[in-house]
């Protein structure tokens, strides 16, 4: 991932093709030594594409990856929208909230505490 982002930084400083020697310099700045064979595989991974294009093949991959958020999209489709299933969760919240306070009460109810 270094060699990646070290070839990113490269190219958003204005070198479209950068070699390894660029990245070894970009990675030795902060003190990482690099993988020849690891930066090779980057380079020639890299070479010659647009990375404008590599990154929008790559987010598009990405569409399919769950990310932690496809119970509420789910929940979302099934309600006809974000708004209803936005909606039912503060809903859920409070009748949480409720019971916990509920039963609050009911330890002052018996007449003695924790630390009485």
């Amino acid at each position: 991932m270094r060699y990646v982002a070290a070839y990113l930084l490269a190219v958003l400083g204005g070198n479209n093709s950068p070699s390894s020697k660029d990245i070894k310099h970009i990675l030795g700045s902060v003190g990482i030594e690099a993988d020849d064979e690891r930066l090779n595989k980057v380079i020639s991974e890299l070479n010659g594409k647009d990375i404008n294009q590599v990154m929008n093949s790559g987010l598009s991959k990405l569409t399919s990856v769950p990310a932690g958020g496809a119970v509420m999209a789910s929940a979302a489709a099934a309600g006809g929208g974000g708004a209803s299933a936005a909606g039912e969760a503060p809903a859920a919240e409070e009748k949480k909230e409720e019971k916990k306070e509920e039963s609050e009460e009911s330890d002052e109810d018996m007449g003695f505490g924790l630390f009485d």
